[in-house]
């Protein structure tokens, strides 16, 4: 609380006491906060010796790993967002394995919380752990959906809720619940970091309590869709994100994922069978919960997976399916058939930002037909970019898709191979 007084004017300001002591002040000293700037690279610097260091002795590595969780979890806790994502911004521009680690360790922390655990808990006072998790999807209809539509039955939204354990996608410990909105990107988009780890709070409190409990920070994350203003007969595709909190022990086998690596391959293979049997499961009841005309949706899935990553996943097929059209919109303008057309890709620099061409080459050869570019995130695994787009291109027809090292003035291809898929 501020110290509203008028202070006092000198040593004649107050009568004299004799011999009494002076008072000591009890007013508070804020202490002083570290320059934003310092934080981040602070930040950075933590990440960046872990993956220059990854040879070297283990338990150091798992130290300076445990100081970088520490430093992410106080930033979280102080709503230093700005610092998260300055940092983010800093290794993006230092080194691509250094981002992407402090990506995902500011993600995975920022999506996580551990609480205590009581004796009304199934682990009795033991450690619980609170993850906020995201499946996104494409809903294509016709008219697009309407948020009045969502989620209005009641035994159907806790159907929902209850399909995850029968799945077999948590465990019989593990409390489950939805938040009763449909989130558009933009939605995702405004939450931060600190702002997830205040619907994590509220979430664990409301699956731990007896009664009704206010979730302000959850509710003010509910945000109407913008856009989406399509005619009755438009042909429609919207992403779309369901947003849960799964609470559970923070010891459960369940979700323990080997040290092998040919057992942790065999686990994650598991569960990706077990989450396609229930997407097609449950593809019915989300339909009945989105439209009141369900037959008329059509339903695609992501991956589950934490919130960021959700995100993410929902960006990147969204980026994809961008890349797609503008790829048969120039297929079109050439007015040939895809089979006739081959195609290369090759990583460039267009306009001082790194991309991924896609040349578009007639068999009888020559120079391209035409180019499309897709946006490279400069902290982006290129090998992992690279395969994802030629597998994409592979899907609509091509006589075939080749890799290269880059093209010449004149467009022609640097050491072009043709692509073989993993």
């Amino acid at each position: 609380m501020p110290n509203n007084k008028r202070p006092a004017k000198g040593p004649s300001a107050q009568p004299n006491r004799g011999s009494a002591k002076p008072k000591k002040s009890t007013k508070s000293v804020k202490p002083v906060e570290a320059d934003p700037d310092e934080l981040a690279q602070n930040l950075v610097d933590l990440a960046l010796e872990i993956t220059e260091r990854e040879s070297a002795d283990a338990a150091m590595l798992a130290a300076r790993r445990q100081d970088l969780t520490v430093l992410i979890r106080r930033l979280l806790r102080r709503k230093h967002d700005d610092v998260l994502v300055g940092a983010i911004e800093v290794a993006r521009y230092t080194d691509a394995d250094c981002c992407r680690l402090l990506r995902e360790r500011i993600e995975e922390e920022a999506a996580t919380l551990h609480v205590r655990g009581d004796d009304k808990d199934e682990t009795n006072g033991g450690e619980l752990e609170i993850d906020a998790f995201m499946i996104p999807l494409f809903v294509h209809s016709t008219g697009g959906l309407k948020q009045d539509d969502v989620f209005r039955d009641d035994a159907d939204f806790e159907a929902l809720m209850d399909s995850f354990r029968k799945s077999g996608l948590a465990s019989p410990a593990t409390r489950i619940v939805l938040v009763r909105h449909v989130y558009d990107l933009d939605g995702v988009d405004r939450v931060r970091y600190s702002d997830l780890q205040e619907m994590l709070r509220e979430a664990a409190h409301a699956l731990r309590s007896r009664k009704l409990v206010p979730t302000p920070a959850i509710e003010a994350s509910m945000r109407p869709w913008i856009g989406g203003d399509y005619e009755p007969d438009d042909e429609a595709m919207e992403l779309r994100f369901l947003l849960g909190f799964a609470l559970k022990p923070a010891d459960d086998p369940f979700y323990h994922v080997p040290s092998d690596e040919a057992a942790a391959d065999a686990y994650f293979e598991g569960r990706m069978a077990r989450y396609r049997m229930w997407a097609g499961s449950v593809a019915p009841l989300l339909q009945r919960c989105l439209s009141s005309h369900p037959a008329e949706l059509e339903l695609n899935f992501l991956y589950q997976d934490l919130f960021f990553g959700a995100k993410e996943q929902g960006v990147a097929e969204l980026s994809m399916l961008a890349t797609l059209a503008e790829v048969n919109q120039r297929l079109d303008e050439q007015q040939r058939a895809p089979e006739r057309i081959k195609a290369v890709v090759a990583p460039v620099e267009a306009n001082g930002e790194p991309v991924l061409r896609i040349n578009l080459y007639p068999l009888s050869g020559g120079a391209p037909l035409a180019t499309v570019d897709k946006p490279l995130d400069l902290a982006a695994d290129l090998e992992s970019e690279l395969a994802d787009l030629c597998d994409a291109l592979g899907t609509i027809g091509l006589d075939g898709v080749l890799l290269a090292r880059g093209f010449d003035a004149a467009g022609e291809p640097e050491d072009a191979e043709p692509y073989l898929s993993a």
